[in-house]
């Protein structure tokens, strides 16, 4: 994919606490992931170069555009892969740390077609 995992990972965990908070900061981000807040903030600062994220003065921390864009795909891919492994009988923990691996790795083009391959044959469990 040319992005680091660890990278994605920070960004597909922005976005998941997006969804249940007013606001993220780095501290909730290192309570999420088991993180030291001293290796948030590196990689806080990495986000702000690369413009995946913007950091308000108050520490909120908001995806950008492109970071919005990068975590909903790693999302997508992770909720995807997840339910199809569990939809073949892998249990729920294994699945998701599966999951969690096969989508830093994959390809755009493979991961398009593996879902529709899966999709169209029914083989995904709803």
């Amino acid at each position: 994919m040319g992005h680091n995992e660890s990278l994605e990972d920070y960004l597909e965990t922005i976005l998941i606490l997006s969804k249940t908070r007013p606001v993220v900061r780095s501290i909730d981000i290192a309570n999420e992931l088991g993180y030291k807040k001293s290796s948030i903030s590196v990689a806080v600062r990495n986000m702000k170069e690369k413009e995946y994220i913007e950091v308000s003065e108050e520490g909120f921390i908001n995806l950008t555009k492109s970071g919005k864009k990068l975590a909903k795909s790693v999302y997508e891919r992770h909720l995807f892969f997840t339910q199809w492994l569990r939809g073949i009988g892998v249990d729920e923990k294994t699945a998701d740390e599966d999951a969690c691996s096969i989508e830093h790795v994959i390809s755009e083009k493979t991961f398009k077609a593996i879902r529709k391959f899966v999709e169209e044959s029914g083989a995904l469990s709803e």
